[in-house]
């Protein structure tokens, strides 16, 4: 039987307004789009379903405004079971919201954030659940919400000795504060780069930007590469990690959440970096083969027999560069 596991997302819920496209628009341009629908979404709410449906206890800290878009966050918690006694209302800030076009040939998107709510947690707030964070597995949070929040959350997780997960997205600058408190972070290629001030467009430049995070005093980097798989950067491991391909990708909006959210899971229930890393991607590798993020999330019995079929068809798991 799995571990059951817990684990804490300190981080966003915004309402997503996605619209299809036959291409994204430039500068100044308006392109007539296809399908429209509105649900919920944010970083940190999609993490936070990612590893619920894949079998986690999650307990949600966020901040919703005391408008429709709340609805959102209150209805989906209560229909997947995510622990809401953290999720706190802003009287004078409205929820957040997030501005999608997706390309509908490519499965590329463009995405405009604004947190709302949840970019006002206070310290107060995050003591409110200070016991929910020492009893986790996993602190997990990103980067789009407040940073004093972030850093006080991580505070709260590192000196309790709670394995962290930081996403640093969207990206922005990061202090050397909060690199020492991260166990594992996990930048995509763009972000990678940004933060480490090094170019990720060749094997050595990715393993050149993981140095730079490990010489912060992350534990563990995870560089997502998009359809080349990831690079892992630890004691523990040191090499690539292969794409876990579930079959066409229709809507990348997700991706990374997906993966966060199934690399805690994974990490909780004890799996090495190498294994959870390649958990992570299928759970991402599934999710996009659909449309939208919380409805894309796959369930735990979909994962583990993408998972279980990886490791059984090759050796990816076992060699090393």
């Amino acid at each position: 039987m799995k571990k059951r596991c817990r684990i804490t997302d300190l981080g966003s819920f915004v309402v997503d307004l996605m619209s299809y496209a036959p291409r994204l628009p430039t500068a100044g341009e308006t392109v007539k789009g296809g399908p429209f629908r509105a649900g919920p979404g944010g970083k940190g709410s999609n993490q936070a379903i990612a590893a619920r449906k894949c079998g986690a206890d999650v307990t949600m800290i966020t901040k919703l405004g005391q408008d429709v878009f709340a609805d959102f966050a209150w209805n989906v918690y209560q229909q997947y079971g995510i622990n809401t006694d953290y999720v706190y209302t802003d009287k004078t800030t409205g929820t957040g919201t997030a501005l999608i076009i997706v390309e509908q040939d490519s499965a590329q998107n463009t995405i405009v954030v604004t947190p709302g709510a949840c970019g006002n947690i206070t310290h107060a707030e995050i003591d409110g659940a200070k016991n929910k964070i020492v009893h986790s597995d996993i602190f997990l949070t990103q980067l789009e919400i407040n940073m004093d929040a972030i850093r006080y959350g991580l505070k709260i997780a590192f000196e309790n000795h709670v394995r962290t997960i930081l996403n640093p997205a969207p990206v922005q600058s990061v202090s050397d504060e909060i690199y020492k408190m991260i166990s594992v972070i996990t930048p995509n290629e763009t972000e990678a780069a940004l933060l480490s001030g090094i170019s990720t467009d060749t094997p050595e430049g990715v393993r050149a930007a993981c140095r730079f995070f490990r010489k912060k005093g992350v534990s563990a980097v995870i560089v997502t590469l998009g359809k080349r798989g990831s690079y892992i950067s630890s004691d523990e491991f040191e090499g690539m990690i292969g794409i876990v391909d579930a079959g066409n990708s229709i809507d990348t909006t997700g991706a990374g959440d997906a993966f966060n959210g199934g690399l805690a899971v994974a990490l909780a229930e004890g799996k090495g970096i190498q294994e959870a890393a390649a958990f992570g991607a299928a759970v991402s590798g599934i999710e996009v083969t659909r449309t939208g993020t919380t409805p894309a999330m796959p369930q735990r019995e979909e994962v583990d027999r993408l998972y279980n079929r990886f490791v059984a068809e090759s050796k990816k798991l076992k060699d090393r560069p």
